[in-house]
């Protein structure tokens, strides 16, 4: 059996290791899995493709040309674009932050706000907003971008991360900002490992039903009370965090599952 896995080039460098596991895990099974970036393609021979990319449209380019897809296109739009995650939360029920497309500081009425792209991810492209001087120089710093904004909602810098692969969670972190409002793990965050309560697992389990996903990230602010709620979607999800606190193989989970999904199409 052969099979794709899709990353752009410089999500490749980063993540030299990981593609190097998903590799070498595959061939136990006597499948070729076989890297491509950005422009490469897909031979007809090979029956999915593990895209790790932010293009939805190259995705549905995948599925199209009647690959299975892991995840599927639309998962992948869905979790790049964080309008479209609130109205996913809206329409579930699940709790999650007030977003809203940013037009003007008018729009404002009370700071300080988090303003973000509407595609950014890890962290680089959240920015704290005091005022509408800061408002603006966000605004012109991303001249050409969508941009997001949400009222600040205090965490202590804490967010959850909860992993999963189809329907099962694999893991969960808890991550805490150091010296910044932002918890994310690569920019310097403290990260330990995180047991999801009941009311958690339950609103996992309505967002992978919701989405179909095979492998992706849930982010949620981190209340005082312990309340979860819905930040963002990870797709691709950065895996580092994971690593850090858990004692499996992610590539040995993945391709186990991409064995079983595969058998049974």
């Amino acid at each position: 059996m052969k099979g794709y896995l899709y990353y752009e080039t410089e999500d490749a460098k980063r993540n030299e290791r990981f593609i190097e596991e998903l590799i070498n895990e595959a061939k136990k099974f006597s499948i070729e899995l076989q890297l491509i970036v950005d422009d490469e393609r897909p031979t007809e021979e090979a029956r999915f493709v593990v895209f790790r990319g932010r293009d939805y449209k190259l995705a549905q380019k995948f599925e199209a040309d009647g690959f299975r897809v892991f995840n599927r296109s639309e998962v992948n739009r869905i979790a790049n674009n964080k309008l479209s995650t609130f109205e996913l939360a809206v329409m579930l029920g699940i709790p999650t932050i007030e977003t809203h497309k940013l037009y003007t500081p008018k729009q404002i009425d009370k700071y300080p706000v988090v303003v973000k792209t509407a595609d950014g991810y890890g962290g680089q492209e959240v920015h704290l907003c005091k005022d509408k001087v800061e408002v603006e120089n966000i605004q012109e710093k991303y001249t050409n971008r969508l941009l997001v904004v949400q009222p600040y909602i205090e965490t202590n810098s804490t967010d959850v991360r909860i992993f999963v692969l189809g329907e099962e969670i694999i893991g969960a972190v808890k991550r805490t900002g150091v010296d910044s409002f932002k918890s994310n793990y690569t920019l310097g965050g403290k990260v330990e490992k995180y047991k999801p309560s009941k009311r958690d697992k339950l609103m996992v389990e309505k967002i992978t039903s919701a989405l179909h996903s095979d492998y992706i990230g849930i982010d949620f602010l981190r209340l005082s009370n312990g309340q979860l709620l819905l930040n963002e979607i990870e797709d691709p999800v950065g895996a580092r965090s994971l690593y850090g606190t858990h004692g499996f193989s992610l590539s040995q989970k993945l391709i186990d599952y991409i064995r079983q999904i595969i058998k049974d199409l």
